[in-house]
């Protein structure tokens, strides 16, 4: 085991930066902790919510009508938008 020893100074200069950063971490979480899966529904849920089929819905997000996001191979529809209709 090897022993370093540093001046307090450095090590109070280096414990305020790992705060600092400690709160940059912080808010960023508190911002993007908001934007919650539960805003989005996939097909299923989206096609049972607004009681039409999967050829329909794929047909309102063509023609713009559906704000939607697609993740690797998988599809989300905004919850927002699906209240407009």
């Amino acid at each position: 085991m090897e022993i370093i020893s540093i001046e307090d100074r450095t090590f109070d200069r280096m414990l305020k930066r790992l705060e600092t950063a400690a709160r940059m971490a912080e808010d960023v979480h508190r911002r993007f902790r908001e934007k919650k899966m539960g805003e989005w529904l996939d097909n299923q849920e989206a096609c049972i919510l607004l009681n039409i089929t999967p050829r329909t819905l794929q047909s309102l997000r063509e023609n713009g009508m559906l704000a939607y996001s697609q993740i690797c191979h998988k599809i989300y529809s905004s919850f927002a938008s699906t209240q407009i209709m």
